[in-house]
């Protein structure tokens, strides 16, 4: 069936369609990007000029181009990445070719699926309020196309309603209906997306280019009072073979059944980490994790390891102490922990010396170094000066310019000179505290290097050289806003941020309003949900059905109930009078049909009832006129009602008589 669908319609879908793709400029090419957008503004101009719109052959070829673009970019038509751009593709190719109603339902239906691919890159509360709303213009756009005279802000409010009542359903179904987890070789992410985050290798500088980042690593809610700000160490990769420039982890790391349980002391502090996506399966623990559950396990480093997909948003609830002891050294951990790629520089044997390193215990020689780092002209940066040759000795003796990787190497391969054990620990220093919430917020800024040496008596024990040079680095976070380049670290303590008070509370409010969202929402799976309603008494999937089935019918009874059983209503007066005046003429058995117009309904009245008519006609041109008219005067509902009273069918009183 051919159509000539009306311009206003036209103009609106595309409008929307430009709304829906729009986001996507930042997940695909600016090639593919302008692609879709030279075809887009192709058709809309196709609007006024149908003469410019290509023939069949035209667009064949348009189509080939398109396909190439997503195959020369991607090599390949599969995954995530990949099938968005074949959808966009395929949407502006679509444009081209709409001449039938069919088409524009087609059009209307493929850009439902862009816009849902965007939940595919993020899931914030802002992006799902963004898609509900062109969701909603689409919806709008179907009313149109099914309106014989469009009016589409009139669409928009029909298509808001329709949202509106459906929202009842879709609350429920996303609380009862049973959550289904994909399995990971269903999962199409792509993995050459990479996300920031620490590497298994730490390297000088490497920390350091995280310090600019203010990428979310992850979310900490405790259910008591918060560890002291200078204790709150997020345990990531425990790294300890190194080749004298870089640091990596021990290839006898795992799960043994002869590392030694640690003993806790002191206050116990529970709390749920919520985990941002990320590629590595690693869960940043405060600093010792003493209890955890499933799928999180502990590796003989006492890093906590997760068996969940790390590309999804995890939720974990984890306990951990400040004071810890974890017991004995194997010789395994010696051996790793003392390896060093050379016997060790004159220099680094004198400084040892000069430090009593040979000569005193572990622990006192640990404090001599803090001391000369302390006393020393070492300066804390995240622009150190690049050290490629002997970049220990060259840091310790000449640049004395580094952030928290240089003094985590330095101090740990000082202290293996002395025959100490000891190794380089990398994961998160800080947070900042959300008040509105209560809960810390640990970016990617806040990465981290330390030192752990063992002790007898007490084993592993965390030392941080940087609380030697920087301590406020440990007391505050990093105030990136105020890093220039090449400047001395700012810290944040609290004045240094000089946004207006009403900005601040408000990124406070949204900050906890997104955790709530990604808490309770993106992160509502099926562990989560089976908690949930367990709370509620539905502990089986039996009763979760049974409660499902049960709100959905009541759900559409209610609905049925407004939108077919409602009594109806007069929108205003004048429509009131007229229905009386009908209800006259149907007692007589003149009854106006359904759809009938009041001018039709007239010309019948005339035919059937012709002294009754100049009267009829009067309360019809009155009706009409208050109902429709623009020039409607108060005095003629006046008139209008006074007619209606005074309207006899004299046609029918004379048959009698």
């Amino acid at each position: 069936m051919m159509l000539n669908p009306d311009k206003n319609v036209l103009i609106f879908l595309f409008a929307s369609i430009a709304l829906i793709a729009f986001p996507h400029i930042y997940h695909i090419p600016l090639n593919i990007f302008g692609y879709f957008y030279l075809l887009l503004g192709w058709r809309v101009a196709g609007i006024w000029r149908p003469e410019w719109l290509p023939n069949g052959g035209l667009v064949f070829g348009l189509t080939v181009i398109g396909i190439g673009l997503v195959y020369l970019d991607h090599q390949g038509i599969f995954g995530r990445d990949s099938g968005t751009r074949l959808f966009i593709v395929a949407l502006g190719l679509k444009l081209m070719e709409i001449k039938t109603e069919r088409d524009l339902y087609l059009v209307t239906f493929l850009a439902f699926v862009v816009a849902s691919s965007q939940f595919l890159y993020t899931q914030t509360l802002f992006m799902a309020a963004y898609i509900l709303l062109v969701s909603c213009v689409l919806i709008a756009t179907l009313v149109c196309i099914n309106s014989r005279q469009p009016q589409p802000w009139l669409a928009v409010k029909t298509a808001a309603t329709i949202i509106f009542q459906a929202l009842p359903m879709a609350i429920v179904l996303f609380i009862l209906f049973p959550r289904m987890e994909a399995p990971r070789w269903m999962l199409l992410n792509d993995r050459t997306q990479s996300r920031t985050g620490l590497s298994e290798t730490m390297e000088p500088g490497s920390i350091s280019e995280l310090g600019m980042s203010t990428e979310l690593a992850f979310r900490v809610q405790f259910s008591g009072p918060l560890p002291p700000p200078a204790q709150r160490y997020w345990r990531g990769p425990v790294l300890s073979k190194t080749d004298g420039r870089h640091w990596i982890q021990s290839p006898h790391q795992g799960f043994g059944a002869y590392m030694d349980e640690p003993g806790f002391s002191g206050t116990a502090y529970p709390y749920t980490l919520l985990m941002e996506p990320q590629n590595k399966n690693w869960v940043f623990a405060l600093d010792m994790p003493a209890e955890f559950e499933k799928p999180l396990e502990r590796n003989v480093n006492y890093q906590l390891i997760t068996a969940a997909n790390p590309d999804k948003r995890s939720e974990y609830k984890i306990t951990s102490y400040l004071h810890y002891n974890t017991g004995y050294i194997t010789r395994v951990e010696y051996a790793d922990a003392t390896q060093l790629p050379a016997a060790p520089s004159p220099e680094i044997t004198a400084l040892v010396t000069q430090l009593h390193g040979f000569d005193t215990p572990p622990e006192q020689f640990a404090k001599a170094v803090l001391q000369y780092f302390h006393n020393e002209d070492f300066h804390y940066t995240l622009t150190p000066p690049l050290m490629e040759d002997k970049p220990i000795e060259a840091f310790l003796f000449k640049e004395r310019r580094g952030f928290c990787s240089h003094y985590a190497a330095a101090f740990t391969y000082l202290m293996r000179a002395a025959h100490i054990p000891a190794r380089v620990v990398t994961g998160y220093q800080g947070g900042e505290l959300n008040k509105v919430g209560n809960f810390l917020e640990i970016y990617q800024y806040d990465a981290h290097a330390w030192t752990e040496i063992w002790l007898q008596g007490k084993g592993w024990t965390r030392v941080d050289p940087t609380a030697a040079v920087a301590p406020e680095r440990i007391e505050k976070n990093i105030n990136v806003d105020a890093l220039e380049q090449g400047a001395a670290i700012q810290f944040d303590n609290g004045s240094a941020d000089q946004a207006p008070g009403w900005l601040k509370q408000a990124r406070t409010l949204w900050g906890n309003v997104d955790y709530s969202w990604q808490r309770w929402v993106i992160n509502y799976n099926r562990t989560n949900q089976s908690k949930f309603l367990s709370g509620l008494g539905i502990g089986n999937l039996q009763t979760m059905l049974y409660w499902l089935l049960g709100l959905v019918a009541l759900i559409t009874v209610v609905l049925c109930f407004i939108l077919l059983y409602q009594k109806p209503k007069a929108t205003d007066q004048a429509l009131r009078q007229y229905r009386q005046f009908c209800r006259k003429l149907g007692k007589y058995g003149l009854v106006r049909q359904p759809g009938e117009g009041e001018t039709a309904f007239a010309g019948r009245i005339t035919a059937a009832l012709p002294q009754s008519a100049p009267a009829a006609q009067q309360i019809t041109d009155l009706f009409v006129g208050l109902r429709y008219g623009k020039a409607a005067k108060p005095e003629d509902l006046q008139r209008l009602a006074e007619q209606v009273r005074a309207f006899r069918v004299l046609d029918a009183v004379d048959k009698a008589a």
